[in-house]
């Protein structure tokens, strides 16, 4: 469509100048590093969600003795405290060491075949 009468120059529309798209840059670089630091410093080792880690550890290693124990003697053993007594040796592996009593739960909640208490959207 022609416009007639009107200027047909190119107009430029300037945006942000480059230092302050720099400076914007730079303090969102600073805000993220400090984050990071922070987070770093507050769980060192241990992820933020390190109990949901630790019971599903647990929990899964319960359900496998359960679902490969076909006379059910392993199955009475965890039950009978030998969820704790495995952590308490170091079986457990890295993860229970996040949180220890969370994963002998998720043992026990594995071994006696009871739903994990992670399902779901929101537990």
């Amino acid at each position: 469509m022609v416009l007639l009468g009107g200027d047909d120059a190119l107009v430029r529309h300037r945006g942000p100048g480059r230092r302050t798209v720099l400076s914007a840059g730079a303090a969102a670089l600073a805000v993220l590093l400090g984050a990071t630091a922070y987070a770093i410093e507050a769980y060192h080792e241990r992820p933020p969600w390190g109990s949901d880690i630790a019971y599903e550890a647990g929990y899964v290693l319960g359900s496998r003795v359960r679902h490969h124990d076909v006379r059910g003697e392993r199955v009475r053993a965890l039950l009978d405290g030998g969820c704790a007594r495995m952590e308490a040796q170091g079986l457990g592996g890295r993860k229970a060491t996040h949180n220890p009593a969370l994963w002998v739960v998720g043992c026990l909640d594995g071994a006696a075949g009871r739903p994990s208490a992670h399902q779901g959207l929101a537990y």
